[in-house]
């Protein structure tokens, strides 16, 4: 893992750079390891959901794709693994954070809405890339004790910063 991995955001703001370790570097290492324990302990398991955009701007078109952890969990680890079986002509972490934005964090009390965007690609060593561009909406929520958690998203949104 050799991507500069700068947070954006100031040092003193401690909750924005523990949604932004927790969203941006901790997830693509671990997506990369396709190591789930890595990112476990940063979902909230009861009430966990997510919704697939299909990278459409009208919401008659999303789905409720991740109902629980569990569903997630199990396309989370397809895609890890289908990465790790795919030849890439370079590395995957630094491609994958090159092509990750996460700038734009609200926060309001206990609950945060974090903005991801992914605008890049992937080179494989056939010449072929895989291109990464929609935007994923985390809710996140600060527990008792004092961590941030996913408590549901909106991916694949699309993305039109190209």
């Amino acid at each position: 893992m050799t991507a500069d991995q700068t947070c954006p955001f100031p040092t003193k703001d401690a909750d924005r750079n523990a949604i932004w370790d927790m969203l941006v570097p901790r997830d693509i290492t671990a997506f990369v390891l396709a190591d789930w324990s890595l990112v476990e302990n940063d979902f909230a398991a009861n009430g966990f959901y997510g919704i697939d955009a299909h990278t459409s701007a009208n919401p008659d078109d999303w789905t409720l794709a991740f109902p629980d952890l569990l569903a997630y969990r199990e396309t989370w680890l397809s895609q890890a693994h289908a990465s790790q079986n795919t030849d890439y002509a370079e590395p995957l972490f630094d491609a994958v954070f090159a092509a990750t934005k996460l700038e734009q964090i609200e926060i309001n009390g206990d609950r945060a809405l974090a903005r991801k965007h992914f605008n890049g690609s992937i080179k494989k060593s056939d010449g072929s890339e895989d291109r990464l561009l929609w935007k994923t909406h985390y809710y996140c929520q600060k527990g008792a004790d004092g961590k941030w958690r996913i408590t549901g998203f909106i991916g694949y949104l699309p993305n039109n910063d190209v």
